[in-house]
């Protein structure tokens, strides 16, 4: 099982603004400031927030087909790994559970999709602040409003822009479920089935769904 690594945050000063999206009050890890002192968080990593082309991943590591790596492979795979930290590091900050004891789905369906968190182990605070998270991440993509997964990511994330461009034909309704929740996308145009197809693919990699953690 991969631990979570300790010592401060080392990630850079854009990050040091986070986003918190657990309601004030839940009592869970994460959840602290008032509405306005998130909103003007949010604000300033909206602004600063990189745009365009989204920004070139890492490659994954290849191996040299000996016993083992070879510098070059090993350095890749080095890196590889600081990334995910850093995507757990922000996840945790946006979504205000630990990424490590929490799971994940993005599943594809034919009319869209769904988005699916919950706690791995019995946590009543935990469960309240992915409920939270998931009910304002609703109302923000059905706005058109995709800042929390370019910040969890650090770049814009691929079909974000013709989901937020067709977003009058999207609906995303949020569901309870054990442990946290879901927001079911559902869509009749094909080019916005396509787009959140293309998200929940990208979210399913970056986030390293069905790996052990």
């Amino acid at each position: 099982m991969r631990r979570r690594p300790n010592g401060p945050l080392n990630v850079p000063r854009l990050f040091l603004v986070v986003p918190m999206l657990a309601l004030a009050g839940c009592g869970a890890p994460g959840a602290a400031g008032s509405r306005a002192e998130r909103a003007a968080a949010e604000d300033a990593v909206r602004a600063a927030a990189p745009t365009g082309a989204p920004a070139p991943r890492p490659a994954p590591a290849a191996h040299d087909g000996s016993t083992g790596m070879d510098h070059a492979a090993h350095q890749s795979a080095s890196t590889n790994d600081s990334a995910f930290t850093a995507l757990q590091r922000r996840g945790q900050a946006a979504m205000g559970v630990d990424q490590y004891t929490s799971a994940h789905q993005f599943e594809p369906l034919a009319d869209g999709g769904r988005i699916v968190l919950q706690r791995d182990a019995a946590d009543s605070a935990g469960t309240a602040t992915i409920r939270a998270h998931l009910r304002e991440i609703a109302a923000r993509f059905a706005a058109g409003d995709f800042a929390v997964p370019m910040f969890v990511h650090s770049q814009e994330v691929p079909g974000t822009r013709t989901m937020a461009a067709r977003r009058a034909t999207i609906r995303y309704d949020f569901a309870e479920r054990p442990g946290g929740g879901e927001v079911r996308i559902t869509t009749r145009d094909s080019a916005a089935i396509a787009a959140v197809h293309e998200f929940l693919a990208f979210q399913r990699g970056d986030h390293r769904v069905g790996e052990a953690r």
